[in-house]
């Protein structure tokens, strides 16, 4: 108990919680803006640690950290644009949602369980460190290869009305995010002489202009034809979820913060991984699947909890460890290390007054975001009520200057407003986006860990089935694809009349 009182006593001091409250604001506006993410945000404020203690340098990281993961979730709901990749699972429901004059349910709601699934990411963490770090160390390249082969089975599940079109939509974002070189042998691939291109499709500019160009196409056409829907400003309420409703969805509160913490632990992987997987599950295990992506709270809960639970997850391998799980855990790892402070098995038993007090600013973390989300939150939803020909006009600009800011580079807007062009042409022909954006986030991570492991097994095949883990998530994979395939054949009618009156008489 000394331990926990001499750390709580450094955190509580006014240099920390002016560094927390800092860091929550950087945080939320990077996450909240499109193309600036929470590691762009780490990157600037890490300088600003060098001449701070160890206390408030920790605090300063971490509430930026967490700030991020929350804030892309404003942009997601209110214009329909995520402001972080985590973020793209929150778009369909989130968006329909704040359509329907519901915008302050939607992050509402999304803040609560955001902090649910952080804090109880936390206990986790708090009591599992240690383990949880040896076991995601037991992940390696073929291990990783099955879990993104098992999101990428999510598509199915994406895939609204029409299974085809939502595997020609996942295609497609694989192609896209081939263009450039070979990550590992560094030939040229899709970019037909033009040096810009070996740069590549960058992931954000990709998601922005998916999300964002074809819905200011749209707004700008309605307002040319006078259809535009606008929202009645007497009938805007501010209003936050009632205990109810988070009782009604306390499994896929728990469900989700439990795949956002094992998603979060094992190196390699990221936040939307976690989001569209727990945003699958919950539309498999929905009492009513079919009103997932129209504007069902529980297509808001699932994402929402696992992306801000993967911010739990990924410090157990880094403080057990000290391997960073992704870019950002990796700039915190650094930040750590300039203060003196190494994260490993040692720090754990040398320094745990340190360990303590990164626990306890964690948690600190969450609370200021939360409660700067709730505060704002009638400032968030007065900004619907703006006219949509001017809230086109302000999306485009953020995304001109997102798309600029990722890698300074004006080749980067020309190939937003492309891929925009192209999202919009997909909408038209009712191929939905999100399995697009999915493609883009998994397919960088499949090819390299695929790669990699068939270069360590000297192309062995076998090495993607001699693990249980690997043998687990292929099985599940299959799974959802036949279950998917099967639905989708009965729902066509091309399955037995007598076949399907038995499955509905046992349903």
């Amino acid at each position: 108990m000394d331990v926990f009182f001499t750390a709580l006593a450094d955190t509580l001091s006014w240099q920390a919680m002016t560094a927390a409250l800092i860091g929550s604001t950087i945080g939320l506006i990077f996450g909240a803006i499109p193309g600036m993410t929470y590691t762009m945000a780490l990157a600037i404020v890490l300088p600003m640690t060098f001449g701070m203690g160890p206390t408030p340098a920790i605090a300063l990281l971490l509430s930026t950290f967490i700030g991020g993961a929350s804030g892309g979730t404003v942009s997601a709901i209110l214009i329909g644009v995520p402001g972080t990749p985590s973020s793209a699972a929150t778009v369909a429901d989130g968006y329909a949602l704040g359509k329907q004059g519901k915008a302050s349910l939607a992050i509402g709601t999304a803040t609560i369980v955001s902090t649910i699934g952080g804090l109880v990411s936390l206990l986790i963490m708090l009591v599992s460190v240690e383990g949880l770090a040896r076991v995601a160390l037991a992940f390696g390249p073929a291990e990783i290869t099955a879990l993104v082969i098992f999101g990428l089975s999510t598509i199915c599940g994406l895939s609204e009305a029409s299974l085809l079109r939502g595997l020609i939509a996942g295609a497609l974002g694989l192609i896209i995010m081939s263009i450039g070189q070979d990550p590992i042998d560094g030939v040229e691939r899709f970019t037909f002489g033009t040096v810009e291109l070996l740069q590549g499709v960058e992931l954000l500019v990709a998601m922005i202009a998916l999300f964002a160009v074809p819905q200011v196409i749209e707004m700008l056409m309605m307002w040319r034809q006078g259809s535009q829907v606008e929202i009645d400003g007497a009938n805007l309420k501010t209003e936050l979820p009632t205990l109810r409703l988070l009782l009604d969805h306390r499994w896929n509160i728990l469900r989700s913060t439990l795949i956002g913490t094992v998603v979060g632990a094992i190196p390699g992987t990221n936040g939307a991984i976690a989001a569209f997987l727990a945003y699958d599950q919950e539309k498999r295990l929905s009492k009513h699947p079919e009103r997932l992506g129209k504007g069902d709270i529980g297509g808001v809960i699932a994402p929402e909890t696992a992306n801000n639970a993967l911010t739990g997850g990924a410090m157990i391998p880094l403080l057990g460890l000290g391997i960073p799980a992704d870019p950002a855990m990796a700039i915190i790892l650094g930040g750590l290390m300039i203060q003196g402070i190494t994260p490993g098995p040692l720090l754990l038993s040398s320094k745990p007054e340190v360990v303590m007090g990164i626990y306890i600013l964690f948690g600190i973390s969450y609370v200021l975001v939360t409660a700067i989300l709730l505060v704002g939150l009638r400032a968030f939803v007065r900004a619907l009520l703006i006219p949509p020909q001017i809230m086109a006009l302000c999306i485009l600009v953020m995304c001109v200057v997102g798309s600029f800011a990722i890698r300074n580079s004006i080749f980067d807007v020309g190939s937003m407003i492309v891929v925009g062009f192209i999202g919009y042409l997909l909408v038209k022909a009712r191929i939905p986006v999100t399995p697009v954006v999915l493609g883009l986030v998994l397919g960088p991570t499949l090819e390299r860990e695929l790669r990699t492991a068939l270069i360590m097994s000297e192309g062995d095949v076998s090495v993607f089935y001699s693990s249980v883990p690997s043998i687990l998530f292929l099985a599940l994979a299959a799974l959802v694809i036949g279950g998917q395939l099967y639905s989708s054949i009965r729902t066509r009618g091309i399955v037995p009349a007598g076949e399907q009156a038995a499955d509905e008489q046992k349903a």
